[in-house]
């Protein structure tokens, strides 16, 4: 399980060390792709399918499924770390995530997001004076295989 926040520097030409907890459990190859906010999102390579939970139940032609799909896959690079865990970040997602030197690892369970530092200071003030709502939401949402 991936959990916790990490900081660090991108370094010259754009690499990025994953945090050694991080790369444990991703392994050496990784799939980088445009996250869901301002960030990259890191999956390993063995267990990519993780990207398309909740569409690929989907009908083949449910748009929303696609959309999202199109998103996440079709921003999607394979990425092979070297042995102390570095890759380059692609410029195409580190434009999209507005990443120049400081950045923050989150461990999300099962995937890691790259956040940059600011952007990511700035979401965790803003989450912090509604996460309680976000609770109460998610705690009135019926469970998956319940009837509605």
């Amino acid at each position: 399980m991936m959990i916790g926040q990490y900081e660090a520097k991108v370094a010259a030409k754009f690499q990025v060390s994953l945090p050694r907890k991080f790369r444990e459990v991703l392994g050496e190859k990784v799939i980088l792709t445009k996250g869901l906010g301002q960030c990259i999102m890191i999956v390993s390579a063995a267990s990519w399918q993780v990207l398309t939970e909740g569409t690929a139940d989907k009908a083949f032609i449910d748009k929303n499924s696609h959309e999202v799909q199109r998103f996440l896959l079709g921003n999607a690079t394979e990425v092979d770390l070297d042995r102390k865990g570095r890759c380059v970040l692609p410029e195409f997602l580190r434009e999209f995530a507005g990443i120049s030197t400081d950045v923050v690892f989150v461990g999300m369970q099962r995937y890691v997001e790259i956040w940059e530092k600011k952007a990511w200071d700035r979401y965790q003030a803003e989450l912090a004076g509604r996460v309680e709502s976000v609770a109460d939401t998610l705690s009135r949402m019926p469970k998956e295989g319940t009837a509605l």
